[in-house]
């Protein structure tokens, strides 16, 4: 099996080692592990790419890459430069270092790396580890990816859904903010929705009196609706969410028909 991992916290991150851990684990000792990873942090880049300006791509050692890009650029440059005639059998992204549940998956670059990989035709699972007080005190605040990530992504990899769709389906995994030996399970569920918990800027000034922005984000520890993503990852589950790239709302598709005529 050949795997080709990306991350958004960057080619050092140590959530990018436990997502190595997990590769070769599902990889084998007769497969290939192959690294193209941001050389910066780039969380909160979503689906961005380097349209407008070039990104300089550095092999560091056998089989493992530093782009500085996004996520979607190191996916793009891992398809088509580096392994562009032995295309990967699955994507995988993260493990990143908090969770991307509910309204994080929209600003994600885990995500972002995930989704250009199914757009590219390539099976694709994002992996991410919730955060918490139980996990800050850990001596591993991966240790839930680590233990429990190679049989999430072997249990999807199998016997999960994967079709040939313009836009393919692709997995958003949480692990649960909780030592490993506390994790309850995993659930399938739905991208859930955290009321209250909104991006927004705090204002900041410089020695030299210039004025900054930065930008503020939401409680975490807030559940969405019951069985869904945050909800169930609160309640000790790791979520497991498919998704598509398709952001038409096909709901009110015939409803709008009949409103504009």
């Amino acid at each position: 099996m050949r795997i080709l991992i990306t991350n958004d916290d960057g080619i050092d991150a140590p959530g990018l080692k436990v997502l190595t851990e997990i590769a070769h684990e599902l990889a084998g000792p007769d497969g290939e592990v192959w690294t193209v990873a941001p050389a910066f942090e780039q969380s909160g880049v979503a689906h961005c790419i380097s349209y407008t300006h070039p990104m300089m791509i550095s092999k560091l050692s056998e089989r493992r890459f530093a782009a500085e890009g996004s996520p979607a650029d190191c996916v793009l440059a891992g398809l088509y430069d580096v392994m562009p005639e032995t295309r990967p059998d699955l994507v995988l992204s993260g493990v990143n270092r908090g969770n991307n549940s509910a309204e994080n998956a929209l600003y994600s670059g885990t995500l972002g790396g995930a989704m250009e990989a199914a757009l590219q035709g390539v099976p694709a699972i994002a992996l991410s580890q919730f955060l918490g007080p139980e996990v800050f005190e850990s001596d591993d605040m991966f240790e839930a990816a680590r233990l429990h990530g190679a049989e999430i992504v072997r249990k999807i990899w199998t016997n999960g859904i994967w079709d040939d769709a313009h836009y393919r389906i692709f997995y958003n995994v949480n692990f649960p903010p909780v030592p490993a030996a506390k994790v309850r399970g995993h659930k399938v569920a739905a991208q859930g929705f955290r009321t209250e918990c909104f991006f927004g800027v705090e204002p900041h000034r410089s020695p030299a009196g210039k004025r900054f922005l930065w930008i503020k984000g939401g409680p975490q520890h807030m559940p969405t609706q019951p069985g869904t993503d945050a909800a169930v990852n609160l309640d000790g589950f790791i979520s497991i969410t498919p998704m598509r790239a398709d952001l038409t709302a096909h709901d009110v598709i015939c409803d709008l028909e009949e409103r504009l005529g």
